[in-house]
């Protein structure tokens, strides 16, 4: 959420008002984020499994259900698309920079020490790794 909300703070200094056709015009991409990450939420809170980044190795199940059967990172996919949406909204090619940033970063560090633990702790995680996409 650190990284999300750096990312979301340099939008703002570089972006302009959001206006009524921007908000519109970012509405696919923040419907998208929610139904990424509240779809994942969901399957996590049915699974009863942990759902915190910083906790991958508390995991007591593998979900590979609902957006995490299209991409194994759905709620850090959400969070780049929210941030893409709000760098349509606010009218910002310069706006784009932190969405990839954010990408990058979480690509970098977050994620595979995620799939560190989960490898460790799930035996189908490898297969789980060659059927679906990290991002898309």
């Amino acid at each position: 959420m650190v990284w999300l909300a750096g990312a979301a703070w340099a939008q703002r200094r570089v972006g302009r008002p959001p206006t009524p056709v921007t908000l519109a015009a970012s509405a696919p991409f923040v419907a998208a984020a929610g139904w990424l990450g509240a779809g994942a939420l969901r399957e996590f809170a049915l699974a009863r499994t942990t759902f915190h980044p910083e906790h991958p190795d508390r995991a007591t199940t593998l979900v590979t259900t609902g957006p995490n059967a299209l991409t194994r990172n759905p709620m850090y996919l959400g969070m780049a698309s929210l941030l893409l949406g709000h760098a349509v909204a606010r009218r910002s090619p310069v706006a784009l920079l932190p969405v990839a940033g954010f990408v990058a970063a979480i690509d970098r560090w977050q994620v595979p020490a995620e799939e560190r633990a989960l490898a460790a702790r799930f035996e189908g995680y490898a297969d789980y790794v060659a059927r679906v996409p990290r991002w898309l």
